[in-house]
């Protein structure tokens, strides 16, 4: 198939920073072209386990990639994993992953589509739920899914082989993980398939289960690197908190974690998270801030993105204080743990622990060390560089 320049161009717009399984981008813009000749959207699938309740920017680099598909006129098909989340999703884990419940992953699901309208339009894509056909399957369907596949590919699996090699523990169940996602792609006729880079051999299982089951031509696998957190070093996760970037963040925090990030991570950022290019030749903090404000400025409004910049200017470059500090009210003295997650300026006491251990707090301008401190007296406490509270003692 010749294929014509207009789908070739919007083949390498959506390829950005993404690898494709078969035939990279001239795959991708064959399956664009021969769906414009059969004059239909392509179904462009993304399967979604809820096993935590939010979402960080980790997440928002797919959904951009789904939001890209949106605006060329395609259909989105989103999938709650209401089954597979109840088997847990082994990906690049080194032991058996703890199953949710149907109440857990109900639970979980509830705030998704609201933090994911951040990012696209939920209300144009299909929405789906895996439990609706794979809770209905009998033995005898499962005994077919289950042979459209061999115990010999399935340990290709990189985390399969290595817990293989090293004698650890592998359920059956989990060997139904890529089993179960493939055959979403059977059920919603996926043509193409988002997901990490860590979901590589989930995706392209998906096609092979399609052509199992009579559909020929097979969806194309399109993955996104993993993002790492504020640290630079560990994947960004819930599981980390400290260097998570949630979409929950407030404007002044989603923008003072960015500039929290190393320089060398800034490339990678803008090539995932924005359609802004990196530009090395500039001063890096002003790149930075450049970065900051841009994706600030997509999960909370421009309005909300000057104000956090103008606050970072304001606090960590010019070493001001905020001028709308919160205030509170002491009426006994209040252990500076107690004090520094009730005022949510950490998640938990083990985070303000080690916010404490690393000079993160200081009361009147003096870092704190005693975690069995407690505070009886009126003045401002720091949290970090960007967290502030007026503390008024009435004791």
């Amino acid at each position: 198939m010749k294929i014509e320049e207009k789908f070739l161009k919007q083949a390498q717009e959506l390829a950005r920073g993404a690898e494709i399984v078969p035939n990279g981008v001239m795959g991708l813009a064959e399956k664009l072209q021969t769906a414009a000749n059969e004059n239909r959207p392509l179904r462009v699938k993304l399967g979604l386990d809820p096993t935590r309740p939010d979402l960080h920017l980790g997440h928002t680099v797919v959904m951009r990639k789904l939001k890209k598909f949106q605006e060329l006129g395609h259909t989105i098909v989103l999938i709650v994993g209401g089954a597979t989340a109840m088997v847990g999703d082994p990906s690049g884990k080194s032991e058996t992953r703890p199953a949710l419940s149907k109440e857990q992953v109900n639970e979980n699901a509830k705030t998704y589509f609201e933090q994911m309208a951040k990012a696209l339009d939920v209300s144009r894509a299909e929405v789906k739920n895996n439990a609706d056909w794979l809770h209905s399957m009998s033995f005898v369907d499962m005994l077919k899914l289950a042979s459209s596949t061999t115990v010999a590919k399935i340990l290709t699996r990189d985390d399969f082989n290595k817990r293989y090699k090293t004698a650890r523990p592998i359920s059956v169940v989990e060997f139904f993980y890529p089993l179960m996602q493939a055959y979403d792609s059977v059920i919603v006729k996926a043509d193409i398939e988002l997901g990490g880079t860590d979901q590589t051999f989930n995706l392209i299982m998906g096609r092979d289960v399609q052509n199992f089951y009579g559909i020929k031509e097979g969806q194309i696998a399109m993955t996104l690197p993993l993002i790492e957190g504020t640290d630079g070093a560990v994947k960004m996760s819930k599981t980390y908190p400290e260097h998570c970037i949630s979409l929950t963040d407030s404007s002044k925090d989603m923008y003072g974690k960015i500039m929290s990030i190393p320089d060398n991570l800034m490339p990678k950022y803008y090539l995932l998270l924005t359609d802004l290019n990196f530009n090395k030749e500039n001063n890096p903090r002003d790149e930075k801030m450049r970065l900051a404000f841009e994706i600030t400025k997509m999960y909370h409004g421009e309005n909300k993105a000057a104000e956090a910049q103008n606050e970072f200017i304001n606090i960590v470059q010019n070493k001001n204080l905020p001028d709308n500090m919160e205030e509170v009210e002491l009426k006994e003295p209040v252990n500076i743990l107690d004090l520094i997650t009730r005022l949510n300026f950490t998640p938990s006491k083990s985070e303000a622990k080690r916010l404490i251990a690393g000079g993160g707090v200081k009361f009147e301008g003096e870092k704190i060390s005693d975690i069995q401190l407690n505070i009886a007296k009126s003045g401002i406490l720091q949290a970090g560089k960007r967290k502030y509270a007026k503390l008024i003692f009435k004791g």
